[in-house]
């Protein structure tokens, strides 16, 4: 739960500097980047189970 919680912290600090400094945000689109990552994260894991599964 910490990690999950200074991850947020980062990007909240991360997404003010970028304001301040008036440039684009370091992120894609809310919703397509959103499940970009979702999908890569779901890939590992599909990955992980697969490699796993022909041991």
């Amino acid at each position: 739960m910490k990690e999950l919680a200074l991850s947020l912290l980062a990007g909240i600090i991360v997404g003010v500097v970028f304001k301040f400094m008036k440039l684009p945000l370091p992120a894609p689109p809310v919703l397509a980047g959103v499940l970009g990552i979702v999908g890569v994260y779901l890939g590992g894991l599909a990955g992980d189970w697969i490699m796993n599964y022909f041991k």
